[in-house]
């Protein structure tokens, strides 16, 4: 490849990656896969060999909620992690984590909280929740517990301050391995209660 094709490339990449930033924030997209997929036809661009990968994107929608909005995002973000803490203090008999955009600076008015829970059964966490009167609905998630290994975990969505929560329950010992983010392939960040005060105080 010739350093101007690279250029090119490298151009292209760039331009997806903003329009699929783009699609994320302001349409409530999560999967990135999806909002990727969205931008190239909506430029019409070809999706072989020119997708950005989760990192570039992540990258991308930090930089567009920091030049579109930077105090209306922070505001939103304050909101959203002050929901995250009151709805871990309702689940905290099952040791919740926040893990995603929220604990990481990049959700969008339209993100959900995601939480990481821990119990013997997943009856357990239904039965809490229905204990307090909250209305969930249930979900399946695959995760990469290793690389080369996938499981799928049952969660509960529900609304919480107005704000949609989404808790994936986890076996006990799931607590001390967090499963392989998508974005870059590393453990998922987790943050307990304690945690997600002391963002909240230093925002």
């Amino acid at each position: 490849m010739s350093r101007k094709s690279a250029i090119g490339f490298d151009r292209a990449r760039q331009v997806l990656a903003q329009e699929a930033a783009r699609i994320i924030v302001e349409q409530g997209v999560q999967d990135y896969r999806v909002a990727k997929r969205k931008a190239a036809e909506r430029l019409g661009m070809s999706e072989r060999g020119v997708l950005p990968n989760n990192t570039e994107i992540e990258r991308a929608v930090s930089a567009h909620l920091e030049l579109f909005g930077r105090d209306r995002h922070a505001d939103a973000l304050r909101t959203l992690r002050r929901a995250a803490l009151s709805a871990m203090e309702l689940l905290a008999p099952f040791a919740p984590r926040l893990v995603g955009p929220v604990l990481h600076g990049t959700a969008a008015a339209h993100s959900p909280v995601n939480l990481h829970v821990f119990a013997d059964t997943f009856e357990q966490v239904a039965m809490r929740l229905d204990e307090q009167r909250v209305s969930y609905r249930l979900y399946e998630r695959r995760l990469k517990s290793r690389r080369d290994r996938a499981e799928t975990f049952g969660g509960l969505r529900f609304l919480h301050q107005e704000t949609p929560v989404e808790a994936t329950v986890f076996p006990l010992n799931g607590v001390r391995q967090a499963p392989i983010s998508p974005i870059d392939g590393k453990p998922m960040r987790r943050a307990d209660a304690r945690a997600v005060r002391d963002l909240l105080a230093e925002s």
